[in-house]
């Protein structure tokens, strides 16, 4: 065996402790196991792959003609966290010399003095990795705040919010429960894998962003559905892949409270993505795959606070709560009149807070020792019974917080000239895509559908549609067809030309 204490394998006391220590002189590597290293950069990767795994999912719940621009908003947005997180990010939420519980200093502006002291999240790696690892959370949680953008926002202000929102929103908030000096972490609050910092901060901040873009137009939501259920399927086995490296590596070494945070997620998910199934099947009596897919992240979602610190048979409890009122808390949206069109808050927001909840009722000791480092006391079934309301206000703390600063600095920035948020109704009913990026998700064009999903620009609607029903095809033949005529290249004369006036709105 490695060790046998509870603890790090070895205490670190190497030269230069503050500045991380002089690779010069020794070998920096001694203080961990390489095992534990490799876990986490592996796992630091596979949450990587959640951004494209979001851009996917957001990309076929949206109109085809939208398809690439969230896409983009979600990969670029990771590009600009790359960047703040390199340049103050981390230091502003992970920087032990702040002591004032909020925001952390700019003692490691730019990575400085972080090589191989010991991370503040576990002993088990060193910051130097640590730091690269909560890149990768960082920028999950901002793409998932891209879905806000869905049809008509502009992708520019979308990512100067990006940077931003990181600084003054995502930052404060995994101070306030990841940093040894935050009020939340000496609270006691059990936070595992960022139920507050990532699912409640990106799907509150979801919901404000939504509120500022204002509703997409009226004519655009008729008949509305997904343009593509093969990437919402795709989209959500990439998310479901990279939330076991979000939740198992958020045990900081590979071991058993890894394999247990594994285990939690999976079950979780699969309970969840089970009863919204059903719940849907009840009113369409079809099985619905975007159903399964919603219920299945809604899962992930609340097994990320939750993961660390459930047995599995509270994880399968757990995902059936969730399924059943993140289900319900789609019709929330319609109750406050916001148009959050990828149902962010929904699924992440509410789920979120269902996992924090369940950590004070269900959470136990003996799962968080699974990690050989921590001791210390979980919810319920360890008689603390203060956990619960403990749990209940960080989640109402983390939500008010996130909100408020986050409608703030979309009015700031929608203010500026050349920032507005929102595309204008020309570019909604063009598409985002052709707006945007110039480029498109798909390289041909079904004229049917097209024609079928498209309605004039206000300035142009006179009542009837300006392209009769004949002219809507591409191809001359099928034009006289559809006009109750023979086709010219049969050597049949065509009927007198008769105007086809369309009664389609």
């Amino acid at each position: 065996m490695s060790y046998s204490w509870v603890g790090a394998p070895a205490v670190f006391n190497g030269t230069n402790a503050e500045t991380g220590g002089n690779s010069a002189v020794e070998n920096l590597n001694q203080w961990y196991q390489s095992g534990d290293q490799a876990y986490i950069l592996i796992c630091a990767a596979m949450v990587m792959i959640m951004i494209p795994g979001l851009g996917f999912l957001y990309s076929g719940l949206a109109r085809r003609k939208s398809a690439l621009s969230l896409i983009w908003a979600c990969v670029g947005s990771s590009l600009v966290i790359t960047f703040q997180w390199y340049f103050w990010g981390y230091s502003l939420a992970f920087s032990k010399t702040a002591t004032n519980g909020f925001i952390g200093n700019l003692k490691h502006f730019a990575l400085l003095d972080m090589l191989a002291a010991p991370s503040p999240g576990s002993p088990l790696v060193p910051e130097l990795l640590y730091s690269f690892y909560q890149m990768q959370f960082a920028a999950v949680t901002v793409a998932i705040v891209m879905g806000s953008i869905a049809e008509r926002g502009r992708v520019l202000p979308a990512m100067v919010f990006s940077f931003l929102w990181a600084t003054i929103v995502y930052c404060p908030v995994a101070c306030w429960v990841w940093n040894v000096n935050g009020w939340a972490f000496n609270y006691g609050v059990l936070d595992y894998a960022g139920g507050g910092p990532v699912e409640i901060a990106s799907g509150v901040s979801a919901l404000a962003y939504s509120l500022v873009l204002g509703k997409r137009q009226e004519k655009m939501l008729l008949n509305f559905r997904p343009h593509n259920v093969s990437l919402i399927t795709l989209g959500t086995i990439l998310l479901w892949f990279g939330w076991l490296g979000f939740n198992g590596g958020s045990a900081f070494g590979a071991n058993l409270r890894a394999v247990m945070a594994c285990w939690n997620s999976n079950l979780t998910a699969a309970f969840s993505g089970i009863t919204w199934t059903l719940l849907d099947f009840r009113l369409a009596k079809k099985w619905s795959m975007v159903g399964l897919c919603s219920g299945v992240i809604s899962g992930l979602v609340a097994a990320t606070p939750a993961s660390g610190f459930l047995s599995p048979h509270a994880s399968i409890l757990l995902g059936v709560v969730t399924g059943v009122v993140c289900n319900y808390a789609t019709k929330i949206k319609y109750y406050v009149r916001i148009d959050d069109a990828m149902d962010v808050f929904a699924e992440h927001g509410v789920a979120g807070m269902i996992g924090l909840i369940f950590n004070g009722l269900l959470g136990a000791d003996y799962i968080i020792g699974l990690d050989g480092v921590n001791n210390i006391q979980g919810g319920f079934p360890n008689k603390n019974w203060k956990q619960l309301y403990i749990q209940i206000a960080y989640i109402l703390a983390v939500t008010l917080y996130s909100f408020v600063v986050t409608l703030v600095l979309c009015l700031a920035i929608n203010a500026v000239p050349g920032l507005q948020l929102r595309a204008t109704e020309q570019a909604e009913l063009l598409g985002m895509d052709d707006d945007q990026l110039g480029e498109f998700a798909y390289d041909y064009v079904e004229v049917r559908r097209d024609y079928l999903a498209w309605t004039p620009a206000k300035e142009h609607f006179h009542g009837g549609a300006p392209v009769a029903a004949g002219d809507r095809h591409g191809i001359a033949a099928h034009s006289e067809m559809i006009e109750g005529r023979q086709p010219a290249e049969l050597g049949i004369s065509p009927a007198p030309s008769t105007e086809v006036k369309s009664k389609e709105h």
